[in-house]
């Protein structure tokens, strides 16, 4: 990028200004420690092009558009569409999260994104004894397809795009989807939305399971031939580490242990025969937005320089589509406090404002009291309104990649790719992610960070506004949620009501044969379907699971 000549001007000036610096802040040496990013990286004095001179900038950063993505998968960015303000909602019954649904499509939301309660995201019933005094509380309760045909009743599903966070039982939540667009008479090859779907990530940090490590990824790889087949318009995988990094990980941990799994999963469906290009477009990732403003902008970056020469030269990918990292995000639920809860206003806006800048396609922001409880109608649009006054007033959206170029973000940029594929070499000598976590190796370095970041914060080292300094002797008060008092046993009714009035022969008849496909090497995508318009049970389809693959138990790794 500058020929010797100049590299050596600027080292002279950076000399000399090194000195003055020093000289200009020996007045305040308390000021002189040493600073660093959230993941301990040293942040030096000043960068300059120095720190650059082994960039290409054609190679290595480009145009927004172009290989390798670094600033962006499309040309024109925001400039051309906006972000999708896809807010995440979930509570109590089906038709409560309607209602929810409604008043943010109504205030401006393009996008929907679900939360489902405990048992769900578990795959039980609300009738199950394991679910007793869950219901409804982190999400909304679905037992069967009724309560998905209430949940998005009178919601334009052919025009607006629905995610889904769940896990475990993943396959047969997009089933209840798919056949309730249908009885609507919407086209499978009509909808489009993400499921997340991503067990691995489960079994590295959120801990919601259900069948052991390679069953699950059957189930998943299922989902991704289904998907390509049958329903192009959905991401049938959203590889996660929003919730990786809310275990406690560093931004590279979150970034290279991302990256990991979906390097495993394209191994998975290539090994089942699919061609590369042929579902790789459609594969999505969903990522935290933490407070470290410069290191998460770079953390995006960085990723979308690794995922594009990992599907070119790991995977020989031809189709653009498929290096793309197009991703979600969603500000960080770990850096809202209870303490002074109208602070969370200002770190989600800071948080938002760094996946845009990162270039998100998708956005999520926090509302203020979700670290109490479920949001508010207020808080929630609150939330969205943060997202709409970062794309109407800021400016920020005028010019794809504005931090592009930049020597400080350019540099860290290259700095975490660097150190997230050290990690990502580390766990293919193990012979990949899943040998990985059955070894508990990403598990114990999440462990280790998270318990150096709590260190940090116990001891001062790191501020935490209204929590270890600047506290204050009266908080405002704040409005919160509850959860319907009698919910459970009227969800519990209503369930029953359905298992009464459903054919239960054909009930039998379509788990048989889903539980003897699950034996075999079918796609059980198309034997979920079947019994979901029976309307079987979300627990009666995973217990089936549950018998034929087993049962998984976390090792309890601290």
């Amino acid at each position: 990028m500058f020929n010797k000549k100049e590299l050596e001007e600027i080292a002279a000036d950076n000399k000399r200004w090194q000195r003055i610096f020093k000289e200009s802040v020996s007045k305040t040496p308390e000021r002189l420690e040493r600073f660093s990013t959230v993941s301990g990286r040293p942040i030096q004095n000043l960068y300059t092009p120095l720190d650059l001179r082994d960039l290409d900038y054609s190679k290595d950063i480009g145009l927004p558009g172009q290989y390798p993505f670094t600033r962006g998968v499309q040309p024109s960015m925001y400039r051309g569409r906006l972000w999708t303000m896809r807010m995440f909602a979930g509570l109590g019954s089906a038709r409560d999260t309607n209602k929810r649904f409604h008043l943010l499509v109504n205030e401006g939301q393009t996008g929907l994104s679900t939360a489902f309660d405990m048992p769900t995201l578990m795959g039980y019933d609300t009738d199950s004894p394991r679910s007793r005094g869950e219901c409804g509380r982190c999400g909304v309760a679905i037992d069967t397809l009724k309560d998905m045909e209430i949940l998005f009743e009178g919601l334009p599903i052919d025009r607006i795009t629905t995610s889904m966070t769940i896990n475990p039982p993943a396959s047969v939540l997009w089933a209840m989807y798919i056949a309730m667009a249908e009885k609507r008479g919407i086209s499978r090859s009509a909808i489009g939305g993400t499921i997340q779907n991503d067990m691995l990530k489960e079994f590295i940090a959120q801990k919601t399971f259900m069948c052991p490590p390679r069953p699950s990824m059957r189930l998943i790889i299922d989902t991704i031939e289904f998907g390509t087949k049958e329903v192009p318009r959905w991401n049938p995988i959203s590889i996660s580490g929003y919730h990786i990094r809310e275990a406690g990980s560093t931004a590279v941990q979150e970034l290279a242990f991302t990256l990991a799994n979906g390097i495993a999963y394209i191994e998975a469906a290539v090994e089942r025969g699919l061609d590369v290009d042929s579902f790789a477009p459609r594969l999505s990732f969903f990522f935290n937005s933490h407070l470290d403003f410069f290191e998460e902008i770079a953390k995006f970056r960085a990723a979308r320089r690794m995922w594009a020469r990992i599907m070119k030269e790991r995977f020989k990918a031809k189709d653009p589509r498929s290096m793309w990292l197009r991703f979600h995000t969603q500000t960080a639920g770990c850096s809202l406090t209870a303490q002074q809860p109208y602070n969370n206003i200002t770190r989600t806006a800071l948080e938002a404002l760094a996946a845009v800048l990162g270039g998100t396609q998708s956005l999520h922001t926090n509302a203020l009291d979700e670290v109490l409880a479920l949001p508010t109608e207020e808080a929630a649009t609150i939330a969205l309104r943060t997202q709409q006054i970062i794309a109407e007033e800021s400016g920020v959206a005028n010019t794809p990649d504005p931090l592009g170029g930049s020597f400080f973000v350019e540099r860290l940029t290259k700095d975490i790719e660097e150190e997230a594929f050290q990690y990502i070499r580390k766990i293919d000598d193990m012979r990949g992610m899943v040998t990985a976590i059955e070894r508990n190796y990403p598990q114990m370095e999440i462990a280790d960070s998270a318990y150096r970041y709590q260190e940090q914060i116990s001891s001062g080292e790191k501020t935490v506004v209204g929590v270890n300094k600047y506290g204050a002797e009266e908080e405002l008060p704040l409005k919160t949620v509850q959860v319907e008092p009698g919910l459970e046993e009227k969800q519990i009714q209503w369930t029953n009501r359905v298992k009464n009035s459903r054919d239960n022969t054909k009930v039998r008849d379509a788990l048989e044969k889903l539980g003897e496909a699950a034996q075999r090497d079918d796609n059980l995508m198309y034997y979920i379907i079947d019994a979901v318009k029976e309307y079987a049970t979300l627990q009666e389809i995973c217990d089936v699971f549950r018998d034929v693959f087993g049962v998984y138990r976390d090792p309890g790794i601290y």
